[in-house]
């Protein structure tokens, strides 16, 4: 296809319908237009079944659009055709995207504006592993937590598809890693350099003290809850601790607010204390801003500059893309169902090939 294609495209992607189980997500097919103005024709290599979609088919993921939708929180894939104001040396160049929904598909309209361009040497999959993932876990631990060379971290959850990059990215940067994970997951995490502790023992917290007796620089937790407060006491006199989702809750049935709203209160209550520790809820698309606004420039050339140096990192050997499993696109329900699963063996994102 040129990038003055009129014709249409029919795309194969996965409905999520409504609150079902993963056996409950359908397939679908749609005939996409021409690109129009800033926008260009994604063919997608390469998606992926995130934290995300997992809480989107429980309803728990704030902000998610209406049922039914097409779930799929990032993807990589070549441009085929652009609209018009797009340059057409954009048309054939491998991109990646941030999309929250809409790329578990077979291709996909996107703005040009919000694609990054992939370098070369790097894989659809590989590129994939590090879109949100890469993204959330570099700025968490750069821009939030700011961590520096002979801090010690503790990340909780170290072998999921945040945490197992991040504590790659903490030890590029000369952070001592203390990771948190089934205890299936700590052969692998030690061979990365991680001193992994059991996240079910009953003394953890015990467990950490001794391993950081004057306590962490930062901890990151995904778990929200209870967890934070925890977190937040495991910290050194200046440390940070970053709270980034409310896992914990992913099964509750109340609406999601109301388990956001306790946990921000809580952080910023922290933050009025007489303490130099310092705490903070990280959110990917804080700053966005709307469509067309200064803002929204801002953020997509915040997010192309980390997502960069991201890429660079795995094309220089300094990061790894850890991939647990690859399904076709046509098998997303059993892809879920394993990232679920509390028997999962491997590291990394689980990958699904359009």
């Amino acid at each position: 296809m040129n990038a003055a294609a009129e014709a249409t495209v029919t795309a194969t992607e996965v409905v999520l319908p409504g609150k079902v189980a993963p056996s409950g997500l359908r397939l679908a097919q749609r005939a996409l237009p021409a690109p129009a103005a800033g926008q260009a024709l994604v063919r997608v290599e390469s998606t992926a079944v995130s934290f995300a979609e997992s809480a989107m088919r429980r309803g728990r993921y704030y902000g998610q659009p209406s049922f039914p939708f097409v779930p799929g929180y990032d993807l990589v894939g070549i441009v085929e055709a652009v609209g018009p104001g797009v340059d057409h040396a954009l048309v054939g160049r491998r991109v990646a995207a941030l999309t929250k929904t809409g790329g578990w598909t077979t291709a996909a309209l996107l703005t040009a504006a919000d694609l990054v361009e992939v370098p070369d040497g790097i894989g659809p999959d590989e590129a994939e592993t590090l879109i949100v993932n890469g993204l959330t876990a570099y700025q968490m631990l750069h821009r939030s937590a700011k961590v520096r060379a002979g801090q010690t971290v503790l990340v909780l959850g170290a072998a999921g598809g945040v945490g197992s990059v991040l504590v790659q990215l903490a030890l590029d940067a000369g952070a001592r890693v203390i990771g948190t994970a089934n205890p299936r997951h700590h052969e692998a995490l030690r061979a990365l350099g991680v001193e992994p502790i059991d996240y079910g023992r009953p003394d953890l917290a015990a467990r950490v003290r001794e391993l950081a007796p004057a306590g962490v620089d930062a901890v990151f937790d995904h778990l929200g809850g209870a967890s934070v407060t925890l977190s937040y006491r495991l910290l050194n006199r200046t440390g940070t601790l970053v709270s980034y989702s409310i896992a914990a809750k992913l099964d509750d049935t109340r609406p999601v607010l109301l388990d956001f709203l306790p946990l921000l209160a809580k952080l910023t209550f922290w933050n009025y204390l007489p303490s130099r520790k310092h705490a903070s809820f990280y959110d990917v698309w804080a700053g966005a801003g709307k469509p067309d606004s200064a803002k929204r420039e801002a953020f997509r050339a915040w997010m192309r500059t980390d997502l960069t140096q991201v890429f660079d990192l795995l094309r220089d050997g300094r990061l790894t893309a850890k991939i647990a499993a690859r399904f076709p696109l046509s098998e997303a329900a059993a892809a879920m169902e394993l990232a679920e699963s509390s028997g999962r063996t491997n590291l990394g994102k689980i990958i699904l090939a359009p």
